[in-house]
Formats: C-alpha cells, structure tokens, sequence
C-alpha cells in the first residue's frame, strides 16, 4: 500500500502552523518559536515528524482523546472520520506554542498489493461474489476499497501464460443516466472500460461516448490508473489483485461503484468467463464514507 502525507495549508513538504499566543492594542505578540511538523498517513496510522526548533518539552493531543510527550509520535487512530491534532511545544523558560490541523481517517482496507501473497483477501469477508453456472471459468470476485484505491481480487480457471484479455465495466457514478447501456450487465450505464492483459501488463483505459446504446468508448492517456499485485497459480486456479486509483479514474471519487468483468481467450476468439453471469446484475461496491 503506498504511504500518503496529508498536509495543512498546501505546503509542498511540511505543515507549518504559525500561533500568535495574545493580542494586544491591535497587535500581536510576535511567537517565541514557530510549531513546525509534517504527517504520514497510512491506514489509521500517522507518523508525527517534529520540525519544531528551540522547544525543550512536546505534547501531543491527537483529537481522540489520546495524547504523548514523544517528540515524533506515531498514533493508531480508533476509525475512519476527521480528528484535530494538536501539538504543543514548551520552551525552556515555560513559553508554550502550539499548532493544529485536522486528520482525516477514510476506511481501510486489509489489502496489500506488495507483500507477495493473498491471504490478506481472507480479512475480506463483505462484497464476495461467486459465480455458479456451468462452463464460466470466472469462480469468484472480492471487492474493497479505501479512501485511495478499489480493491479487486479474481479466481478463475486457467494459467497466467495463456494471456487472457480481461474487460472491467465500470458504472462509476452509478447512475444508469450515463454510460453505456448493455443487455450484458444490468442496474448500471457504464461509464468506463478498461481492457487488455491484465497479467501481462497491457490494460488500456476507455471513457464512453456518444448514446448511451452505442458501444463507443474513447481511449484515454491515464498514467498509474491501476496497480497490479500479487498473481498466484494453484491446482489450475488462476488468483490475482489489483486496485483501481479512485482519483485517476472519472468519477471513481463518488460513493458507489458498479463493476463487472468478463474474460476472453487471447486470440478474442472465445469468452472464458463473466462476472457477474450475462444478463445479471452488476457487483455493487458501497463506498459511502463517514465525513
């Protein structure tokens, strides 16, 4: 999972919070120390750097109800919302500063795509999807999500050598006002597609066009789109992950999410598998965050 810094007031590399501790005749007091520190988020965790110069003692109020005198802490928040973190910074001579900003936790995911193995999809027990009707080499489809990324997981049929051409359709507003609209797939226009060799590292990326009956898509220029990760063959089952950047992808920021896959053998010349099964409803991902 890649780390992600949150910084304050759009400074490129560290949050810088300026308190003027009292005013007086319309001027203030010019502050004994400047409170300086940047953050790395990932999960629910942060990663508290301390740039603060001339300060003798630290404290740290986290916002939920937890704090600590560490000058570079590391806190575990308790879920997903938005806290305010305060540090306060004493001087030797008992002049006290402090800076603030607000935190926010979206939800985690278990998923990590860089740690060589699936077993992390095991934590995964909500939006499981099986496939059951004969001759469908798909067998079954995880989804989750971050704040940052959707999260899919794939077992299916065959070996990552036979080069199949994978198809996600995306309603990624879920609206069916936009988007394509396909007998395949019902409960959804789909306003991306995304298609290639997903194991062999060719995944083109298409947004729709046109009337929503017509299968017009035009490719798209979207570099780090999608992130492909572990990939496992086992007793001829195929596995595999990859996540979806929510950011990179027109419309992936909203609240819900419609997906479905089909497989094709590399040549086009046979589908392999669909996910959900044609004429079925597509997978639904719930992405409503708490504010």
């Amino acid at each position: 999972m890649k780390t992600f810094k949150m910084i304050q007031n759009i400074l490129p590399l560290m949050l810088l919070v300026m308190i003027f501790s009292s005013c007086k005749d319309d001027d203030y007091d010019v502050p004994v120390i400047d409170v300086i520190y940047s953050m790395e988020v990932e999960g629910n965790q942060v990663a508290f750097k301390n740039a603060t110069q001339g300060a003798s003692t630290y404290r740290w109020d986290f916002g939920d109800g937890s704090s600590s005198t560490d000058a570079d802490p590391v806190h575990i928040y308790p879920g997903k919302g938005k806290y305010v973190a305060t540090l306060y910074a004493t001087t030797a001579s008992g002049q006290t500063e402090e800076g603030s900003t607000v935190i926010r936790i979206a939800k985690t995911t278990p998923v990590k795509l860089n740690d060589n193995t699936l077993d992390d999809w095991d934590a995964v027990t909500a939006n499981v999807f099986t496939t059951t009707d004969a001759g469908n080499a798909i067998k079954k489809v995880k989804l989750d999500y971050d704040g940052n990324g959707v999260y899919i997981y794939v077992e299916m049929l065959g070996k990552r050598s036979d080069g199949q051409i994978f198809d996600f359709y995306l309603d990624s507003d879920n609206s069916s006002a936009t988007g394509l609209l396909t007998g395949s797939y019902t409960e959804g226009g789909y306003d991306i597609l995304m298609e290639g060799q997903l194991l062999m590292d060719w995944f083109d990326i298409f947004y729709h066009t046109g009337a929503q009956t017509a299968f017009s898509f035009a490719i798209q220029s979207i570099s780090e789109a999608y992130t492909l990760g572990t990939v496992v063959e086992d007793g001829g089952m195929l596995k595999f992950e990859c996540r979806l950047e929510r950011g990179k992808l027109k419309g992936l920021t909203g609240n819900g999410l419609r997906i479905a896959i089909a497989a094709t053998k590399s040549d086009w010349s046979a589908t392999l598998g669909s996910a959900p099964a044609v004429g079925s409803a597509s997978y639904f991902l719930d992405m409503e965050d708490e504010d």
